[in-house]
């Protein structure tokens, strides 16, 4: 008989440095790469129930599912078996050779920031099967693909080194069976009490069935003992779970070494009947930013498993959102196509939101430093409701948070609430400046008019939040208003110094009409303000025209800006515009109007077209 042909192939450079990190560095929580094996074994068994329900022949007369574990303490092996979907020769080369995703440099660069969080990043980059090099000098994998035949099975072969080797072998039943070749100091996972306690932490509660080899003694003879409870946690009673239970099995379903903050297991009945469990996590995933972010609710249709990553339930403002959906009103035979133009989905998906923000809501009013730890993580991912879910926006409004003058931090952790109850007498208004950072929006000259009325006024600074803005249009009866626009209400606001034209010289007011003559049409209008207590000038926008900070969004994204015309506005009440005011030498006083309107520019745009002509104008003016 012919000896199979080995082929040996090399790790993709990404697995290589990421074995490497692992076996060295990585994780301190060893156990957890038997969650890991047992968790991947569970997924093949739950694929090959869905994949069953239109092609039965894939059970291949053996219906009874599970995972089973023994050990060989005369060679130092530990065996994890199941009867899943398994995999083909293709299957193999992908899923154990390479990191079938996106983004792997950034993915590397995190291992090697996070070495001293090692724990949180268990399973978080989807790598679960490489942690078997962490207890093993060697790993082989016999499997085969649900559906073929016995002689196109595969042995997949590696050191963890540099290579690996592929051998194609017969292998009668269908499923993988993983061989771990343990370190000498890593022989207690040899031991039946260890593997029965890691199986009880963290694999009690997944629907498959997992059987621990075990020896009697008196009668010399293996037998077969269950070990974890194999019923679907979501189903039971919610009276009867622990807290403990859910946390272990969020862990399970998510791969995530992290407790989650809070969550919420709900059953309902009548015109839908349905089980959502829902959790919200601690920290946010790697490549919650990334377009192919794989996100959304793991669901079953009848308790059996359809698919992962099930987006179709929720919004994109809320892919942080973890969990699952079991629905009875779905079709067995769902696919991602028939989810998007099934009537149930949108039904579905609309409870599932109100759903997601009760949960938000309650962690904000009953656990408030639990939900500033969800803010800080995912408060920018939040800020796209607005402009996604119109129907929702009040609820949606009233879990945003901001920071403000007041606050004094870059915290952001007033609600609009918060603000409304605090609102000034004066005050009309919700009143926001954007910028491109907390300080530049805490420093900006639009708020000296509100500091000196002791008026709050939220400092948005995210590149989210001008877009955001366009959408909130008011809260509780309060419109909201951008400092950095013209509006009737802020004029409002300081009516005892109000500039009336018999308080004006006729110095400032010929000062002005040379001015405007100055600049013509570089500006919308030049007029004198009574805004500024600290500053001499400042540019701001039309009521009707796009912001500057809007301006950048748009330029950012690659798309045509207008000329954006500013009106200018200056303070009489200033010494410097005082002083200027009596200069008689043209060419000199059009030298300061020149740089007083490029520092507004700069101060209202963060640049400068031509930086050098201002600084050698300026320079120019020191001098004299």
């Amino acid at each position: 008989m012919q000896t199979p042909k080995k082929e040996i192939y090399n790790f993709q450079s990404e697995v290589k440095q990421l074995l490497h990190l692992m076996i060295h560095s990585l994780y301190s929580n060893k156990e957890i790469f038997l969650r890991e094996l047992v968790s991947n074994a569970s997924d093949a068994i739950d694929k090959l129930r869905f994949e069953s329900i239109s092609l039965p022949e894939l059970y291949e007369n053996d219906s009874d599912l599970k995972i089973q574990i023994s050990v060989n303490k005369a060679q130092k092996t530990l065996i994890i078996s199941d009867n899943g979907i398994g995999m083909n020769k293709k299957d193999t080369i992908e899923n154990l050779g390479t990191i079938a995703k996106s983004g792997t440099k950034l993915f590397l660069q995190s291992l090697e920031t996070k070495k001293n969080k090692k724990n949180e990043l268990i399973g978080e980059f989807g790598v679960g099967f490489y942690s078997s090099f962490m207890v093993s000098n060697q790993v082989s994998i016999r499997t085969r693909l649900a559906g073929t035949k016995p002689n196109e099975g595969i042995l997949w072969e590696s050191s963890g080194e540099g290579e690996y080797n592929i051998t194609n072998i017969i292998k009668k039943t269908r499923g993988t069976e993983i061989t771990l070749f343990l370190k000498k100091e890593e022989e207690e996972f040899l031991e039946t009490w260890r593997i029965k306690n890691i199986i009880s932490k963290y694999s009690d509660h997944i629907t498959v069935p997992v059987y621990m080899q075990n020896y009697d003694e008196k009668n010399k003879t293996y037998f077969w003992e269950k070990i974890n409870k194999a019923k679907a946690l979501w189903i039971s009673n919610k009276s009867s779970i622990t807290d403990q239970e859910y946390k272990d099995f969020y862990k399970h379903l998510t791969h995530d070494q992290n407790d989650p903050l809070i969550w919420s297991h709900n059953h309902v009945e009548g015109k839908q009947e349905y089980i959502s469990l829902l959790y919200v996590p601690q920290k946010a995933s790697w490549d919650i930013w990334n377009r192919d972010h794989k996100h959304g609710l793991k669901l079953y249709v009848k308790r059996v498993y359809v698919m992962d990553n099930s987006h179709e339930f929720l919004p994109n403002y809320l892919r942080f959102i973890r969990g699952l959906l079991d629905s009875n009103d779905l079709p067995l035979n769902v696919s991602r196509e028939i989810l998007q133009n099934n009537n149930t989905t949108g039904q579905l998906k609309k409870s599932l939101i109100k759903r997601s923000l009760s949960i938000l809501d309650k962690m904000s009013k009953n656990h408030i430093e639990k939900y500033q730890k969800f803010w800080n993580e995912f408060g920018l991912v939040f800020k796209e409701g607005p402009a996604e879910d119109h129907e929702n926006i009040d609820k949606i409004a009233d879990l945003l948070r901001f920071t403000s003058i007041q606050n004094n931090t870059s915290e952001q952790n007033i609600s609009l609430k918060t603000y409304i109850s605090n609102m000034h007498d004066k005050q009309e208004k919700i009143y926001y400046i954007t910028a491109d950072s907390y300080l530049a929006a805490k420093n900006s000259p639009h708020l000296e008019i509100f500091k000196k009325n002791k008026i709050d006024v939220l400092l948005l600074s995210d590149r989210i939040d001008e877009w955001m803005m366009n959408y909130l249009i008011e809260f509780q009866g309060k419109k909201f208003q951008s400092i950095s626009k013209e509006d009737a209400s802020i004029n409002k606001i300081n009516q005892e110094t109000k500039i009336k034209n018999n308080d004006i010289s006729t110095e400032m007011i010929n000062f002005l009409k040379k001015v405007k003559k100055l600049l013509g049409n570089r500006v919308k209008d030049v007029r004198f303000t009574n805004r500024l207590t600290d500053t001499p000038c400042v540019l701001l926008s039309d009521a009707k025209e796009m912001t500057t900070q809007m301006a950048k969004l748009f330029s950012a994204a690659g798309q045509s800006v207008p000329e954006l015309k500013y009106i200018f506005e200056i303070n009489p009440e200033h010494i410097l515009i005082k002083k200027i005011c009596f200069i008689t030498n043209e060419d000199e006083f059009n030298e300061w109007i020149k740089l007083l309107l490029d520092q507004a520019f700069f101060s209202e745009t963060g640049h400068l077209d031509n930086p050098h002509k201002f600084i050698s104008r300026m320079n120019k003016l020191l001098l004299k």
